[in-house]
């Protein structure tokens, strides 16, 4: 429990500080440098202080507040992550904080210090370590959202290898392509991990040899187009390009367009996501379509059941489904096939 004798101004004289720092420290507003923070934790720490947003919350028993933790908010993926985790938050009258490390060193201490607001988190998957998750979810309801975590924390995911093998088993048996380049990078990201995954898997399956390694760049457009750079050179460009998601097909595209080539007849080029633009883009791009939004809401709703009873069900991974969506990109007429990713 917290020392109700220790003030906010012994506090602030013990850190060496203002009381405003303390403030800001405490509500996670405003800007404070990390030498001052990393103080002002230690002295609140160390005293028991508990400020008074905090009590009056623990005496209600909760914050009304969510907290969503992403590495970025760059691209249409996250917005519909926030919209679907909030379709969820908003009806059960719960504020929604987002925090974005952009894998700062100092990740894992933003995200405990976060616990201390909400009623529970949803973290991106990889954006902080496992000791701190597991930190993280002794403090509160806690779900891993587009990733895995430890058997005791749950997660909210799609089917990425299956997805991502169905798409390139159509690339290799269906349209005879044997020279394929994986866009993106697994390091650090269970969703692409397991895409390119899937990808190798489905070498394996039709007795091919995969290519050793995949060409590592970011997530965003112009990631895309830094990558055509690097494939479409001195004639040597594979038969097909398959992307991590839709914004680094894109930006291959369009890369591939600007040397002259002619997609798909030159190059075929694929995604993942199904984001708005890879409808629209020509030629219209073949990709998986994954259920974003749902992700979310089902991360939030997962937390809130847990938040308003101590005594939920045990932790569980759940696994949403995806669907592969035929366009133009890969050379077929642009009418999807029915079904999910099935084998």
């Amino acid at each position: 429990m917290g020392n109700s004798r220790v003030t906010v101004r012994e506090i602030a004289r013990l850190a060496g500080v203002s009381v405003a720092t303390v403030s800001r420290v405490s509500n996670g507003t405003g800007q404070v440098s990390e030498e001052m923070r990393r103080r002002v934790l230690e002295a609140i720490e160390e005293h028991g202080y508990r400020p008074d947003h905090l009590g009056r919350a623990l005496a209600a028993g909760r914050h009304g507040a969510l907290g969503l933790v992403f590495p970025g908010l760059s691209g249409p993926y996250f917005t519909e992550l926030i919209q679907g985790f909030e379709s969820e938050a908003v009806p059960a009258r719960a504020s929604v904080h987002i925090l974005c490390t952009h894998l700062r060193e100092d990740s894992d201490d933003q995200v405990l210090e976060m616990a201390r607001r909400v009623d529970g988190i949803a973290v991106i998957g990889g954006t902080i370590s496992e000791p701190a998750l597991l930190r993280l979810a002794a403090t509160v309801p806690v779900v891993v959202l587009a990733g895995r975590g430890p058997d005791t924390v749950s997660s909210v995911s799609v089917d990425n290898a299956p997805a991502m093998t169905r798409l390139t088993r159509h690339l290799l048996v269906d349209h005879g392509l044997r020279e394929l380049a994986f866009v993106g990078n697994p390091d650090g990201s269970p969703d692409v991990s397991e895409r390119w995954a899937g990808f190798r898997a489905a070498y394996r399956e039709a007795d091919l040899t995969p290519p050793a390694e995949p060409v590592r760049v970011a997530m965003q457009q112009p990631d895309g187009v830094l990558a055509a750079e690097r494939l479409l050179v001195n004639g040597a460009a594979p038969q097909a390009v398959v992307c991590a998601n839709d914004e680094i097909a894109i930006g291959v595209l369009v890369g591939a367009l600007g040397r002259g080539l002619r997609v798909p007849e030159d190059l075929v080029i694929t995604g993942f996501d199904d984001a708005p633009m890879a409808a629209l883009v020509s030629p219209s791009l073949t990709t998986v379509r994954q259920p974003i939004r749902d992700l979310a809401a089902e991360a939030a709703r997962q937390i809130l059941n847990a938040a308003g009873d101590p005594h939920a069900a045990a932790p569980e991974s759940i696994v949403l489904p995806t669907e592969f969506v035929v366009r133009r990109s890969c050379g077929c007429p642009a009418q999807p096939p029915t079904g999910g990713t099935g084998k």
